[in-house]
């Protein structure tokens, strides 16, 4: 089965980057923004995962956003998650790519946490770009130093991950080969309903519904 767990995990600080977001009119400070390369997202997945366990789309709609699409196998089903991006001012379409994967990773938990992050002020160096606007150039110090929060805990955001409606239907889907009333895979759990359900709950639902079912299912009879 999948570690949720180890997919949130936070990654090696030496592998955030930070973008300049806003500059100051003095140019000597700028808004920092944590984030993570595309690279690094599949290496988590092929870390977790394995290759062979995970896989990507790309489609892009009739107004050009790209539309990025995370499927991991779970059991023997492949639960997808999506989400997009526009091209970027640096990197066009290869930037949009990049950024609708991230973001389609955000809906698996990889690099959740960032968001949480402080976004604080950090000394820069910049220059004069059009209009007398000051351009971020290089930080002066590390961002990290000025962040508030630098330890936020992914536990605590896997562990109110809601269960998607892809999974709650093959959750269904067991139950019902393996005999077993929702209402009572809902008291199992301490729900009151599928919706209810964490991620994490729902994994070892499926789990137990799988193994449930293999131990009604008639014995196999020696070679």
């Amino acid at each position: 089965m999948i570690d949720f767990e180890a997919l949130a995990a936070e990654f090696p600080r030496e592998a955030v980057s930070w973008r300049a977001q806003n500059v100051t009119k003095d140019g000597n400070s700028a808004l920092a923004l944590a984030y993570i390369d595309a690279r690094d997202v599949m290496n988590r997945l092929d870390q977790v995962c394995s290759p062979a366990n995970w896989q990507s789309a790309i489609t892009e709609t009739a107004k050009g956003r790209v539309i990025a699409t995370i499927s991991i196998r779970v059991g023997d089903d492949w639960i997808a998650k999506t989400d997009g991006a526009g091209a970027t001012d640096i990197e066009g379409d290869k930037g949009g790519i990049s950024d609708a994967l991230k973001r389609a990773a955000v809906q698996w938990g990889i690099g959740r946490y960032l968001y949480d992050i402080d976004s604080p002020w950090v000394p820069c160096e910049s220059y004069d770009g059009n209009g007398g606007k000051k351009v971020w150039k290089r930080w002066k110090a590390d961002p990290w130093t000025s962040v508030r929060d630098a330890s936020p805990a992914p536990a605590k955001k896997t562990a109110v991950e809601m269960v998607s409606d892809e999974t709650r239907d093959v959750i269904q889907t067991l139950a019902e080969s393996a005999g077993v009333p929702l209402i009572t895979v809902c008291e199992r759990a301490g729900v009151k309903a599928l919706p209810e359900l964490t991620a994490n709950k729902a994994t070892s639902i499926i789990k137990k519904l799988k193994l449930t079912i293999e131990d009604k299912a008639p014995a196999r009879k020696a070679a």
